[in-house]
């Protein structure tokens, strides 16, 4: 055999030959920056390569000197996409100079730059990391342990550069000379440049280690250890004989080189245990010599010493030597066991900001000794190197290093006699082969050797185990992931494809010569190997002949031989060379790609062909070598790469036969004489197959004549046997197994239909040779015209049939799907299926899931067996009715998406499979869980869910709905802070009137007020401007109340710009006149303006500004500082801006030192609201920080000899109120303490504490209140504080008590000013103390102590309380008792005692009642406010439930105090006390009813907010707007929360003592009315339509969860609406009929409601087929006509295909009813079926399952064919076959007896006609003569051609048992019918088709078809 024919057979051609010239050679010349760059004398340096699988090549330059030339290295990978799925292209890593150019392209797209870096120094290397951020050092928490930066690191000479590709940027110095940078799976590797001429210096110290490792670019460098796997004994590596040539990140092993032993050992890299960490630093005794000390402290501390002006070439480094240990061992390469003596591990901080990274070593004061004095000190072991005195033994501040990762010995290579110096790897890769085994694979240059080592997994996986070394000669190397193998470049240039360490072939670059061809005759004419097999001349040429067995796969040993590697002669290899261009080396290999390096210095990527194009052939190829023992397998594949890749090989089309060709050459077939492989086409054209399949457009369009084929029909020459020497003879049943497998598989998927026919004809054939009766049998049942009478069988002599392996698995029945589907569903017993794991996934997926969703059984997806063919069920299988079935229908779906199952898979499975698992799909589409995964949702075909679920995973964002209104569109009103509302949403809740706009025009205060006064005659013009000032004085209380309205209004609802300033709209205190408008101002200096009139009001203004800010808004500390305003004026606005961003909880984001620096500016304003706005964001924290900062603030809370602080009263007070929001709920007992005492802290000497003491005292009151909410009387460890009884006597008054505590020095003088004597002053303490009491027992129903709280009922007691406190004391009363407030008149009354309800007016009377001993005055007004103090307990009570009852009752009281106000008895109670009550009643309203909107509230406000004069003072318009405000909360999206903390906040906001001007903040301070927002939670539910992202109207069905007033209720509500509270509900429902059902089960937890609410509350919903929305149609009538359809009558045609739109919006089944339902003219009998079309679309529109449609039809098509008598294939029959049983089986009929009046799945009209006309077609047919065939097929005999297709439809459609088992089970000698019956009872026929076989089986042919 000439060796140049060997040579043609083994080539393999590679493609796609293009020119490679790395991408950034080129983009370099014109970067900035390049001039400096002598670019043009580039040249390809031959550096050291090492490739890496993962991370693709990283190239390593030896020491750069810069006068050299010009280096440029590169490195190329696999692109990676943003997401992490592979995607086609290469990214190339550039590197010249100081260069760096990343860019990525591929050859269908052109190369792009992706980033380039210029770096100040050389860069010595360039290559990509990704670095693990662990979880608790980033600032992002996402549901993962980790988080992965994507890096990209860039070494100079003193530091290495991290570039990531979210943005950061760090530098990291290097302390040491780096030779190299290895990426890891956890971090960079480094490795210490190590002088070879290190000697030992005179003490002999510990050696340095060499290698270092830094796992994120702010960690510190720390030296690894290292350890022999499974010892315990570890130490740092410090050998400097030791080099890495290799890293690789999956599995995660490095590769090290001996210098000195010239040996490679494999270690494994993995994180350091803790224990191994302590064993490191403990201080060890046993090993206490001062070497090892002195050493431990001086590694560490030279880590730490270098300082940022260090260079590292002047470090002490190069003095430290590592002692030259003689004492080698092959097993560990001698690493010094080294015990550091460092007693304390310290924990190494990272520093956040990458700024501070910089400097990663701290500076040089932990340098504490030079390490060039060799001082007669070190040996002293008393003490330690530093210092002589201290006793400790390390310098305190020198923290260990701590070691982050541990080296372990894997494998050390074998040691040979004649080992050469200098033998080190140049490049190492890892591959795999064909049949996944993973090798090892290292270069060594030197000897041009390759040597292999196989590795595998340990059972444990704990470990790799190498096995044995294979040499390969080669001179350089790559591997070729995609196809698991690998190409070597051999000495004589020739280019070698290996898989593992077996050759596969030559590879032929078209274009290149290829070195052994030059010598032959001529070149093989490029064609189908199949043109050259019948000639004679050649009888050896045979494509892949029996013979060539053993040339073609030279054996491994023959490798091992390196002298004559090949037959290829020395002659080749010197012609080859005299061509000139040779290949010289192989680099950068990604995926299937490589780059050759040519002699003449240019470069070619070429690709290596992939093993498999078609999908048939792949499947197959799988499952045969799953299933071959590995040797073989490699050997088959190898063979069939060799004949796919030829040179000029097949076409895409003849892909199969030449795979049928090799695979039955390998079986020891004779290809060529075997009839139907030789041409496929002409077998098909003589088949009858090819005139049945009239749909077959090749052989319409054709119309070939039938060619005569060679052979007769049973020409059973001996020529035909089988070699049973050859590859495969052995595997063929296991093969024709697997394959039958396969096909199986094929059929479960409707789109591989070509590829099973192919499958067929090799699978018939094969049953034939191996005589596999049941097997052709059941062939011929699927597709009757394929499988003729036997045509052509190999004989296989019965002594090689011995040889033949039958596997264990091999069934003599025939395993099919559908037959095992079919017994399931009937209820029979079905034996387990085999599976071939990783090839019949399908079939795996449908077997459970039938077994699942039909058959009941859980178990089946839950536990996992995986044995080699997998059993899954054993024993009968009996329908178990303890599950209840809708959760069948969801476990199936929720499982189905585990194992990836989607919705195109759905569709691809044949309809009667699909069935089982359409009905439960369609069962979880109509009663979904809210909470399901988005892929779920997308299954069940729910958009509306699945986006819910998809929107929930984002971050918050923006929301949908947030309205982007252009600034420039409202011009005229831009500036009244409120036009950033969602008008949408708004326009829905209040559709019907424009009670939003008359809000804004009440709250905006950015224009002039109108100021309307008439001139009198008398009156001069001068006055009347004084007239017209004083007027505007008045509106202007009025004016600078609005803007705490606004700010409840806007709540929230504004995303700001990053980078623009806030808006914060003007406050407006000018006037315009009628009727010339013109303009009145209060600075005219006519009349007195009070000063500083205006600075609470911009506070207010500047808080609602900032409240617009959503929550979930991006802003950062430098945007916060950005707001700062330049002029001082808007100091104050700012100030309120602060406090608002401390509410929404963005000012945690605020720097310290900002914080710090607007504290120290000392404005009061910026102070209060920074110091309230920090404690809001910190509610209930214990946050230290922020408890020290507010203590400053605080005396009391500082120690006794603490200098005095001048604080402002004010900030106090915030600061006091700040405390009690931090330690909120926490019952602290210090702070219990002192706030305690501060209610009745005494004034001081110098005029101290004298001002405004009453609201500093209600302010302690307030905090102590919340520190302690709701404790009652378990406030443990506080018994001996006396909490309720010292809070009792400062309500009550009486004697004080002595101060114990810390501050009794500073009270020992009182006040000179204020006398108050040993008695408590109650009129400061009360309101403080009241409220702490109401609030520490809140909820807790506790008698005892509200009884103190009652009203007292003598005259003589009244008359020692102020009336006001009564209100107080009312609202504790009521709020400790909570359970017993009741929303009616007649509880309100209750709490007004006995006294003064017989004396006192009623609010309605006229006259008075006059008596002498009881002072009526003080009777009035303790009735007024008792009354209010009720209502405000009752707006607490029902705050945000917008309850009827409540909001009746308390309107009632309403409208009572405005009438009070003008009757004639107003006086005696007073004005000002009933605008207080008023007020107060108002507010509990707007509590009510908050966020509602409600018009009749609405209506009381304004009204309030039109009456300007006389007492209207500016708090009670505050009380006014804070009600109209809390009306529309948040644009009516918020309402307001009873939770204790929320009570706290409003107690703290609506404190119902009203300021008297608007900077009277005496008895409370101002700024705590916006702690509102504390209390405020968003409960507005939007439906949004899916389809059109538009928010609508959806009717909601709301559940209550039963309580002690009422049952558990239902109740109707149209959303979008508010919700109730949520720890009310048990479940929300979205309710048919209009949209798509979706239950929110709210007994599971409320976190998923939470979470929409809190995204702008967006539910999605959608719409039902043929409804209209609530805002098209609100009555529901215009659906009525389309349901009047749905309905329908007989009359099908009434439907017209326009109509359908109003039903379905998807393309799809438009377009079907446009091209399949529109009639045309002269239709004739179409007409008929145009008809069905228009019924099924209509069935499947209104039943909304329109994926049904695609079923009808086929159903429909089948049985037509059928009657035609054309069905050539049964697969569509059998599929109605499944359909029928479906809806028959047992488990269908559970379901539908168990809900009956759920939609029914398929049209109950249209499947019984079907079955009916299946069965009257095949009834004819049996009495036209279909018995003869019938007979004669059950006796054995051959039938006659034409009536085989519908026998085959007959046996399959009444599952008639084959011969076999008909003889087998003795029904010969039957005589009557019931005796079948018994017989058949085995045979599991159905008693339908006995009926129609009995005439024949008993011998009386006249036939009882019934």
């Amino acid at each position: 055999m000439s060796n140049n024919y060997e040579e043609r057979v083994m080539m393999i051609a590679a493609g796609d030959l293009q020119e490679f010239v790395p991408f950034g050679r080129d983009h370099c010349k014109h970067h900035p920056n390049a001039l400096n760059l002598q670019l043009r004398q580039l040249q390809p340096a031959s550096e050291l390569w090492s490739s890496d699988g993962a991370a693709g090549l990283v190239g390593s330059l030896q020491e750069v000197t810069i006068h050299e030339k010009q280096k440029e290295s590169w490195l190329l990978r696999r692109g990676v996409s943003d997401v992490g799925e592979e995607v086609e292209y290469d990214e190339e890593l550039y590197v010249a100079g100081n260069m760096v150019i990343w860019s990525k392209g591929s050859k269908s797209q052109a190369s792009a730059v992706y980033k380039a870096f210029t770096v100040d120094s050389p860069v010595l290397q360039a290559l990509w990391c990704d670095f693990t951020v662990p979880q608790e050092k980033s600032e992002k928490v996402d549901n993962g342990d980790e988080v992965v930066e994507k890096c990209i690191c860039i070494l100079q000479s003193s530091c290495i550069n991290v570039h990531s590709i979210e943005g950061r940027d760090y530098i990291a110095s290097l302390p040491f000379q780096v030779a190299n940078v290895w990426p890891t799976k956890y971090g960079l590797l480094f490795e210490r440049s190590s002088t070879s001429h290190e000697v030992p210096l005179s003490p002999p110290r510990e050696p340095l280690p060499t290698m270092f490792s830094m796992l994120h670019p702010l960690d510190e460098i720390t030296p690894p250890l290292s350890g022999v796997f499974g010892s315990a004994r570890v130490q740092y590596v410090a050998d400097y004989t030791l080099r890495i040539v290799f890293l690789n990140e999956e599995p995660s092993i490095v590769m090290t080189y001996d210098t000195v032993q010239s040996l490679h050992a494999v270690w494994a890299l993995r994180r350091v245990k803790p224990e191994e960490q302590s064993t490191v630093l403990k201080f060890s005794e046993q090993v206490g010599t001062p070497q090892h000390m002195a050493t431990s402290s001086s590694l560490t501390a030279h880590l730490r010493s270098l300082s940022k002006g260090d260079s590292p070439m002047a470090s002490p480094f190069q003095n430290y030597s590592s002692l030259h240990s003689q004492s080698r061992s092959v097993s560990s390469p001698s690493m010094h066991s080294r015990s550091p003596s460092i007693s304390n591990m310290a924990a190494l901080s990272r520093s956040h900001s990458p700024a501070l990274g910089v400097q990663s070593f701290s500076g040089v004061q932990r340098f504490n000794f030079s390490s060039n004095t060799q001082s007669p000190r070190r040996h002293s072991v008393s003490h330690s190197p530093n210092s002589a005195s201290s006793d400790s033994f390390l310098a305190p501040e020198t923290e260990p290093i701590v070691p982050e990762l541990c080296i372990d010995h894997l494998w050390t290579e074998t040691i040979m006699t004649m080992r050469e110096k200098n033998s080190q790897a140049s490049k190492v890769f890892i591959t795999t082969d064909l049949c996944g085994q993973k090798f090892l694979c290292f270069l060594v240059e030197s000897q041009l050797q390759l040597r292999c080592v196989k590795f595998q997994e340990s059972n444990d996986k704990s470990q790799l185990i190498f096995g044995s070394v294979t040499n390969i000669q080669a001179k350089d190397a790559a591997p070729v992931e995609s196809i698991d193998t690998l190409l070597v470049l051999e000495g004589n240039g020739n280019l070698v494809l290996y898989s593992g360490v077996i050759r596969v072939g030559k590879v032929f670059i078209p274009g290149l010569p290829a070195p052994s061809l030059t010598m032959s005759n001529q070149m093989p004419r490029p064609s189908t190997p199949l043109d050259s097999l019948n000639t004679p001349s050649k009888p050896l040429n045979k494509h892949l002949g029996p013979l060539e067995e053993g040339v073609l796969l030279s054996p491994v040993p023959e490798l091992r031989d390196s002298s004559k590697l090949h037959d290829s002669s020395y002659i080749d290899d010197c012609t080859f060379q005299q061509l000139g261009t040779f290949i010289h080396a192989v680099r950068d290999p990604v995926h299937n790609r490589v780059t050759l390096e040519l002699s003449n210095s240019s470069m070619v990527r070429i690709a290596i062909p992939e093993i498999a194009t078609s999908e048939l052939v792949k499947r197959c190829l799988q499952g045969i070598k799953s299933i071959l023992p590995k040797e073989i397998a490699v050997q088959m594949l190898v063979k069939w790469y060799n004949a796919y890749n030829a040179p000029g090989g097949p076409s895409y089309h003849s892909e199969w036969s030449l795979f049928v060709t090799c695979l039955m050459n390998m079986m020891g077939y004779n290809t060529d004489r075997l009839t139907w492989t030789r041409n496929d086409w002409e077998y098909l054209l003589n088949s009858d197959y090819h005139r049945n399949l009239e749909s077959h457009p090749l052989s319409r369009a054709l119309r070939l004549d039938p060619l005569e084929t060679s052979f007769p029909k049973d020409d059973f020459s001996p020529n035909l046997s089988l070699d049973s020497s050859t590859l495969l003879f052995t595997h063929i049943p296991a093969i024709f197994f697997v394959l039958h497998l396969i096909y199986e598989e094929l059929k479960l998927n409707s789109l591989m239909g070509e590829g099973i026919r192919s499958l067929v004809v090799l699978l018939v054939q094969l049953a034939r040779d191996l005589k596999l009766e049941a097997y052709i049998d059941y062939y011929y049942r699927e597709y009757p015209a394929l499988v003729k009478s036997s045509r052509q069988t190999c004989i296989i002599d019965q002594a090689q049939t011995g040889f033949m392996h039958h596997p264990s698995f091999f069934s003599a029945e025939p395993p099919s799907i559908f037959q095992w589907l079919s017994s399931c569903l009937k209820g029979e017993g079905a034996q387990p299926y085999p599976y071939l794991p990783g090839v019949c996934e399908r079939s795996k997926l449908v077997v459970l899931s039938v077994a699942l969703y039909i058959l009941g059984d859980e178990s089946a997806v839950s536990n996992e067996a995986s044995h080699y063919l997998f059993r899954i069920t054993s024993g009968k299988y009996s329908f178990r009715h303890s599950t209840s079935v809708s959760n069948l229908a969801e476990k199936l779906v929720i499982w189905m998406t585990n194992v990836g199952f989607t919705l195109r898979d759905l569709e691809s499975l044949p309809f009667g499979v699909a069935l089982p698992i359409r009905d439960a799909v369609y069962h979880c589409r109509e009663q979904p869980a809210s909470d399901w995964p988005e892929a779920v949702c997308l299954l069940i075909g729910r958009q509306d869910l699945s986006k819910q679920a998809c929107e929930g995973n984002l971050a918050k964002g923006k929301s949908v709905l947030s309205s982007d209104v252009p600034s420039g569109t409202e011009a005229e009103d831009d500036d009244d802070g409120m036009n950033d509302m969602n008008q949408e949403v708004m326009s829905l809740i209040w559709s019907e009137d424009l009670r939003v706009q008359e809000v804004r025009r009440l709250l905006q205060s950015a224009h002039p007020v109108r100021v309307s006064v008439v001139q009198m005659p008398e009156v001069s013009d001068h006055e009347y401007i004084e007239e017209k000032e004083n007027r505007l004085l008045q509106l202007c209380q009025r004016t600078m109340a609005l803007p705490l309205g606004r700010g409840m209004f806007t709540l929230f609802s504004y995303h700001p710009v990053p980078t623009e300033p806030l808006p914060i709209p003007k406050l407006n205190l000018t006037g315009r006149a009628p009727p010339r408008n013109t303009t009145v101002d209060l600075n005219s200096g006519n009349i007195d303006v009070p000063p500083n009139m205006a600075c609470w009001a911009s506070f207010h203004n500047g808080v609602a500004a900032g409240l617009k800010i959503a929550p979930a808004s991006q802003i950062d500390s430098a945007w916060i500082v950005y707001n700062k305003p330049k002029n001082a004026e808007l100091a104050n606005e700012y100030a309120g801006f602060l406090m608002a961003l401390g509410l929404n909880g963005h000012l945690t984001k605020l720097a310290t030192l900002n914080i710090h620096d607007y504290l120290t500016k000392g404005h009061e304003m910026t102070s209060i609201g920074l110091l309230l706005g920090v404690s809001a964001a910190k509610l209930g924290t214990m946050d230290m920080a922020i408890t020290r900062l507010l203590s400053i603030h605080i005396p009391a809370l500082l120690p006794p000899t603490s200098t005095e602080l001048d604080v402002p009263h004010n900030v106090q007070v915030a600061a006091v109120i700040g405390i009690g929001l931090v330690y909120q709920g926490t019952a602290h007992r210090h702070t219990a303490e002192v706030l305690l005492a501060e209610i009745g802290r005494p004034p001081g000497p110098e005029m101290e504490y004298c001002t405004d003491r009453e609201s500093y005292s209600l302010a302690a009151g307030l905090a102590l209140g919340m520190v302690c909410l709701g404790h009652g009387s378990n406030l443990i460890g506080m018994s001996d504080l006396n909490v309720p009884e010292q809070l009792y006597q400062y309500m009550v008054g009486g004697h004080k008590r002595f101060q114990a505590g810390m501050h009794r020095e500073k009270h020992k003088s009182p006040s000179y000013q204020i006398k108050e004597g040993d008695t408590i002053n109650v009129d400061v303490t009360c309101p403080g103390a009241t409220l702490a009491l109401a609030m520490i027992y809140l909820k807790t129903n506790n008698r005892s102590i509200a009884d103190w709280l009652r009203a007292p009922d003598t005259m003589y007691l009244l008359d020692f309380v102020k009336p006001e406190f009564l209100l107080l004391r009312t609202l504790a009363r009521c709020l400790i008792l909570w359970d017993d407030i009741l929303p009616n008149s007649k509880w309100v009354d209750s709490n007004v005692p006995q006294i003064i309800r017989e004396n006192s007016i009623s609010l309605h009377a006229t006259e008075l009642p006059s008596s002498e001993d009881l002072n009526l005055e003080t009777l009035a007004q303790a009735h007024v406010y008792i009354i209010a103090g009720a209502c405000l307990s009752l707006g607490f009570r029902f705050a945000g439930s917008e309850n009827l009852a409540a909001f009746n009752c308390l309107f009632k009281f309403a409208k009572d105090f405005m009438k009070c106000l003008s009757a004639p008895t107003a006086s005696i109670t007073g004005h000002y006390n009933l605008e207080t009550c008023l007020s107060v009643v108002l507010l509990s309203l707007a509590m009510v009813m908050a966020g509602s909107g409600n018009l009749k509230v609405l209506q009381l406000c304004r009204f309030m907010h039109k009456k300007t004069g006389g007492e209207m003072n500016y708090g009670f318009h505050l009380a006014h707007h804070m009600a109209l405000g809390l009306l529309f909360l948040g644009g009516g999206r918020y309402s307001l929360s009873t939770s204790d903390s929320s009570i706290a906040a409003l107690l703290c906001a609506l404190y119902p003592h009203f300021p008297i001007h608007s900077s009277d903040n005496r008895y409370h301070l101002q700024a705590l009315r916006h702690l509102y927002v504390l209390a405020a939670e968003p409960r507005l539910l939007v439906p949004v339509d899916v389809d059109t992202n538009t928010p609508c109207y959806t009717l909601l069905e709301v559940t209550y969860k039963g309580t002690q007033w009422y049952e558990e209720t239902t109740e109707e509500l149209m959303a979008p609406t508010l919700l109730p509270e949520l720890h009310l509900l048990k479940q929300i429902r979205v309710k048919g009929p209009r949209y798509w059902e979706l239950l929110i089960d709210l007994s599971k937890g409320t976190h998923q409601l939470k979470s929409i609410l809190s995204k702008d509350g967006i539910l999605y919903v959608k719409l039902r087929a043929g409804q209209l929305s609530y805002k098209e149609d609100p009555m529901g009538w215009r659906s009525l006509l389309a349901q009047a359809v749905t309905h329908r009558n007989s009359e099908t045609r009434a439907f017209k295909p326009e109509t359908i739109s109003a039903f379905t919006s998807d393309p799809a089944l438009l377009s079907f009813a446009d091209y399949f339902c529109k009639p045309a003219v002269n239709m004739g009998q179409k007409q008929e079926i145009l008809d069905l079309f228009s019924s099924i679309l209509y069935e499947c529109v209104t039943r909304e399952n329109p994926e049904m449609l695609p079923a009808y039809i086929a159903i429909d098509q089948a049985v037509r064919i059928l009657e035609r008598k054309e069905m050539s294939e049964t697969f569509e029959l059998w599929q109605i076959k499944l359909v029928l049983e479906f809806f028959s089986s047992r488990s269908h009929q559970e379901r539908v007896r168990r809900n009956p009046n759920r939609g029914l799945f398929m049209n109950s009209e249209f499947l019984p006609v079907m079955k009916c006309t299946i069965d009257n077609t095949l009834d004819q047919w049996l009495q036209a003569g279909g018995d003869v065939s019938l007979h004669s097929y059950l006796s054995g005999q051959p039938t006659e051609e034409s009536q085989l297709s519908m026998l085959a439809c007959f046996l399959v459609y009444h599952s008639v048992p084959t011969p076999g088992q008909l003889s087998a089970g003795g029904l010969e000698g039957s005589m009557s019918f019931s005796e079948l019956l018994v017989k058949f009872r085995q045979l599991k026929m159905p008693v339908r088709a006995l009926l129609r076989l009995a005439p024949l089986l008993l011998g009386n042919p006249q036939s009882m078809v019934l």
